[in-house]
């Protein structure tokens, strides 16, 4: 193996989570079986982000650099046979996103090792990544509390001379949940014309933008639901779940290379009609008051959006043409559930415990308090993005096992004309400072 027979690096406690403002510390063993001289041997601390619109290319269009840090740990001399080692430490800056990989970008931490030797001979390196959690508290987001709802009208023609109206409505009961919560989704359809609708599906999107000179939008249908048809002159409700899988957070604050969303898109085919409801994925659940009562069923006949304390995205033409469509009191049917992505291979609905995740939804506790537990798994191949999804406690991580079905206007691989909306966009209420991505 010649003169160096061991170069590792090793972090204290075996932690490779690490939060923003924290120390990084380890050693740098060295084991040569033979007299090694050297020049120096440094220790060398970095965090980046790069994106290319090349899909998996290293070689970045564009860069951006958090910290980059060196420390010489010996200066000039020699090694005598046998094993050395070398302690470090690192101090990780507060501004400092969360480590993410996607196909045209990410943003990584190592801690790299040089053995600097005299001239003509070889330098010695070794390299061991980390990775960053900087949680993101959905408490801190503006109206996160409220319900996301949505609702758009579709004339169209049938029978070539045949006119009819469909309203659709959908509401989730609120705008940001974490990894292992629920989304409860509600769902009216009337169907004002004597054809049939296709099937309603319900599918939790994610975008990932890469703000190249010519931005990339990466689209991943995540999960997905779908239900059955409405009757001609039918008026019917669906209510579903999705269960929020392992997947990154929301915005990367610290980041302007890369921005992800999340939106939930409630489509219905024969006539095409779509809402959209933006929400948050974060790391620290919504802490709802107790005297807050959830919303369990969707906006019904006769009751104005307001009254069940709902920010309305629409225009209020929309609300009048609501009780133009529920004047005839149609009695609404339940829609029922055609196929789910998240089953497991039995057909049954997958369960995951809050337990396997890193924030147990309501959990009220302070963010400085939770931090990874390094004896656990430490983080999910999630789905659209590669890392990371961090884990608490003894348990073993659960990954995305739903298809990934991409919305037929958008690709990854092809530039869309229109990239779907953003949270600020979709939204009426103008959030302040942190949805400028601080």
């Amino acid at each position: 193996m010649g003169k160096l027979q061991e170069f590792d690096i090793t972090f204290t406690n075996n932690k490779v989570v690490y939060g923003p403002g924290e120390s990084i510390s380890g050693t740098v063993r060295i084991r040569t079986g033979n007299s090694l001289q050297y020049k120096a041997i440094k220790v060398n601390c970095q965090g980046s982000c790069g994106i290319s619109n090349k899909v998996n290319d290293a070689s970045w269009t564009l860069e951006e650099q958090y910290f980059n840090s060196t420390l010489s740990v010996a200066d000039k001399g020699t090694l005598a046979a046998g094993e050395h080692s070398f302690p470090f430490q690192f101090l990780i800056p507060v501004a400092t996103p969360t480590s993410f990989e996607g196909p045209f970008g990410k943003i990584v931490y190592r801690v790299r090792a040089v053995i600097d030797t005299p001239r003509f001979s070889k330098d010695y390196k070794a390299q061991k990544p980390f990775y960053l959690l900087n949680l993101l508290n959905l408490n801190e987001v503006p109206d996160i509390e409220q319900p996301s709802y949505a609702v758009t009208t579709k004339k169209f023609n049938y029978l070539l001379v045949k006119t009819g109206t469909l309203m659709l409505k959908a509401r989730s009961e609120l705008r940001g949940y974490i990894p292992g919560q629920v989304i409860k989704l509600a769902t009216e359809i009337h169907n004002k014309s004597g054809k049939d609708t296709g099937c309603v599906l319900a599918s939790l999107i994610q975008k990932v933008t890469y703000k190249t000179k010519r931005p990339m939008f990466d689209l991943r249908t995540i999960a997905e639901v779908e239900g059955a048809g409405v009757k001609a002159g039918k008026h019917a409700e669906w209510r579903e779940q999705i269960i929020v899988p392992p997947l990154p957070q929301s915005a990367l604050a610290g980041c302007s290379l890369i921005d992800i969303d999340y939106f939930i898109q409630v489509s219905l085919k024969s006539p095409d009609a779509v809402v959209t409801l933006p929400i948050y994925i974060g790391n620290i659940a919504v802490n709802l008051s107790p005297s807050r009562t959830m919303p369990s069923s969707p906006v019904h006949c006769g009751v104005a959006p307001g009254a069940a304390g709902v920010t309305p995205s629409a225009p209020p033409a929309e609300d009048e043409l609501d009780v133009e469509l529920c004047a005839g009191g149609v009695a609404s049917e339940e829609i029922p559930t055609k196929s789910h992505s998240q089953q497991d291979p039995s057909g049954q609905p997958v369960t995951m415990s809050p337990s396997a995740f890193s924030h147990a939804p309501g959990a009220a506790v302070p963010p400085s308090h939770r931090r990874p537990d390094t004896s656990a798994p430490l983080f999910c191949v999630s789905t659209g993005a590669t890392i990371p999804f961090f884990t608490e406690g003894n348990v073993t991580p659960v990954p995305t096992s739903c298809s990934l079905i991409l919305p037929p206007e958008y690709s990854s691989w092809d530039y869309p004309h229109e990239p779907p909306p953003t949270y600020e966009e979709s939204c009426s209420s103008a959030n302040s400072s942190f949805n400028s991505r601080q």
